[in-house]
Parts: structure tokens; sequence; C-alpha cells
């Protein structure tokens, strides 16, 4: 009997498993949808993944804090080009270091081009650095670095913010610009005001992509 019942538990494990890993938002309600990658997904096959599931956009992560750029950026930054997949990239932004020498290193990385995306910043609170500034420091930092990559790109940038980040800083009542949720399943609900974009799933398999995906819907 107990060897029974460790199977059933295994086989809905896998089942809700499964469901997870393919799940994504009804394209009814949210017709524009895209994922966004790093360098953990290792090589893409970029026309694989448009021809099969019509991804719609794709961001993928350039740079990291003041010095650090995703070993895999240039070469997706190409193959979205070649395969003609509507492309933005994402910084991940650090409450140690100064914005400035954040936006340099976006800068130098991101080559402008009148078909990217606007750029995307992620706010969130990284392990790797417990600095916890006031949050006129923080408001003030974002938007120099703001300031230093939208002249670069010439259009404005949306900010991918955390729950948690949001609810010490408030970025959506401090900042005037588009929004980016993240929250898996749900829409998120913890800004000021309605989001553009919101990561659906952080899970998602999607053939021609090793590993994991984060799933993305956007609202135009």
């Amino acid at each position: 009997m107990f060897a029974g019942v460790t199977l059933a538990l295994a086989l809905i494990g896998l089942t809700g498993f499964l469901l997870a890993i393919n799940w994504k938002p009804d394209e009814r309600a949210f017709p524009e949808q895209g994922i966004d990658v790093s360098e953990r997904n290792g090589a893409i096959n970029w026309w694989g993944v448009k021809r099969a599931y019509g991804v719609r956009f794709v961001y993928a992560r350039a740079t990291m804090g003041a010095k650090e750029r995703d070993a895999r950026f240039a070469d997706y930054w190409r193959g979205l080009y070649e395969a003609g997949i509507p492309r933005g990239a994402i910084h991940v932004f650090s409450l140690c270091q100064l914005a400035a020498d954040q936006a340099g290193n976006l800068v130098s990385t991101v080559p402008r081009s009148d078909d990217q995306l606007p750029v995307a910043l992620m706010l969130d609170f990284e392990g790797s650095c417990p600095a916890r500034p006031e949050r006129d420091v923080v408001i003030g930092e974002i938007n120099r670095f703001l300031e230093g990559v939208e002249a670069h790109t010439g259009k404005p940038a949306i900010l991918k913010v955390s729950s948690a980040f949001e609810d010490r800083y408030r970025v959506s009542a401090g900042i005037q610009r588009k929004l980016w949720s993240v929250q898996a399943f749900f829409p998120g609900s913890y800004f000021d005001k309605p989001w553009t974009m919101w990561q659906a799933s952080s899970f998602r398999r999607i053939e021609g992509v090793a590993g994991m995906v984060n799933w993305n819907v956007m609202v135009k």
C-alpha cells in the first residue's frame, strides 16, 4: 500500500511539473508573449524558437553592475537580429556600485540600433550586495542610470522590479517609467499603477533553449 501511495504522489508531482513547464498565459488575453534569457541558457537556436513557438520578443541580459557582462549577450544579440525577433537588453542594477559607472557598462556593451526594444533595468536585492541605501538615494541613482542609458538608446527604459524591491523603495511612485512585474502564474499587483510587462513564469521549457526560461507577456 505504501508503495502505491508513493507512486501516486510521484505521478501527481510529475503531472504538476509537466503542466508548469508548458504553461503560459492565455494568448487571447495576452497576444504579445516572449522570453528573457542569460548565459545560463547556453547556445540558442533562434530560428527554431521563432518557428516552433512564435516568440514575439526576447530580452537578453547584457550587463550586471559596473563591470560584469553576460558572456552570451553578443551572440544572442546577433542571433536575434538574424532571426528577425524583436530584441531588448537587460541591465541588472547593483545598490553597491555607482549608477554612472553602471550606465557606462551598458552603453559600452549594447550598441544603439533603431530596432531594439527599450532597455530593461532589473531592480532586485542581490545576495552579493548587502547595501540598503535610503529611498531618496536609490531613486536618485536609478534616475542617473536612466539619464545615461536613455541618452544612448534614444528610448525610455522599462523597470523590471521585484515585489521586495518595490515594497522597500516604492519605485513605481518615484519614477515615471513603464513597469515590468515579476510574479508566477498570477499578474503582479504590487505597483502603484498598471504594468506594461509581466514575467509569468521562470521555469518554462521550450525547444531550442537549454534549461528553463523566463516567460513574459507585454501589453502595448
